[in-house]
């Protein structure tokens, strides 16, 4: 089996049940058939991290961004994002967009963010990879009013209703699965798995984050991307290796820069 998780921090991980080795849990991973992941930048001061993480390993690539809610640090223009995205190992623009959840007051600053990563992303030709709480209405209007359809991209550890899933999938956007799919409440979300198409959806961790059922409460990791995977198979009635090999030809579908 083949599985590629298309959103992990690994720059973040709990190491401890490794030993505090990063590669304790690069092997667990690999022995559950996750050969693959993306490791997702969240501001200029991890980017090095991520960067050498990719580097140093021939089945990890990376992203550049900030994420919406990061309000110090710095703060790059579209020129800069670009020039950062040329590195070989980089393969999308983000993780960006609106979170309304944790940040108060006047968020034009959030807005004007996310459309230079879009204009990024176009520049670029690299997908955009979408992060959105809370702010649903206007992150799907920004989308459209900056022409992201001609980019793409994917919406990350998605949690909404079946016609924000039609109307993300409309502005040439995958969904991505991350282990809120297998929590008991995520009943709405369960269906999104259930009728997305078969070549338009991922599977992700968002690790250390998020843990999926039977872990749900612990950190998270790559390796248990698999249950994410198996539990998907359960929804739509097919066999887990199916799963794996969609969300595989969907991930390097749309991270065409993905040569590793």
């Amino acid at each position: 089996m083949y599985l590629v998780d298309s959103h992990c921090h690994l720059d973040r991980l709990d190491l401890e049940p490794f030993d505090g080795q990063l590669e304790g849990a690069l092997q667990n991973a690999r022995e559950h058939g996750v050969e693959h992941m993306l490791c997702v930048c969240i501001n200029m001061e991890n980017r090095t991290d991520v960067l050498d993480v990719a580097r140093q390993h021939d089945f990890i690539s990376a992203s550049v961004g900030v994420h919406p809610n990061e309000d110090e640090g710095h703060d790059p223009d579209v020129d800069e994002l670009v020039n950062l995205a040329q590195d070989e190992n980089i393969v999308a623009i983000g993780e960006t967009g609106l979170d309304y959840f944790r940040s108060e007051g006047d968020l034009e600053w959030q807005r004007d963010r996310f459309r230079r990563h879009i204009a990024a992303a176009k520049q670029s030709d690299k997908p955009l990879i979408i992060h959105m709480r809370d702010a649903t209405e206007d992150t799907l209007r920004v989308l459209k009013e900056e022409k992201a359809d001609e980019i793409g991209g994917v919406m990350h550890c998605f949690v909404e209703d079946w016609e924000t899933a039609k109307k993300a999938l409309d502005l040439n956007f995958y969904i991505s699965f991350s282990g809120i799919v297998t929590f008991k409440s995520a009943r709405e979300l369960q269906e999104v798995a259930k009728n997305v198409p078969a070549d338009r959806y991922l599977v992700e961790t968002d690790s250390p984050y998020l843990a999926p059922v039977p872990y749900r409460g612990k950190s998270n990791q790559p390796a248990w991307t698999r249950h994410v995977a198996e539990f998907i198979s359960g929804l739509r009635e097919t066999e887990v290796e199916t799963i794996a090999e969609q969300t595989t030809n969907n991930y390097f579908e749309l991270f065409k820069h993905d040569k590793k």
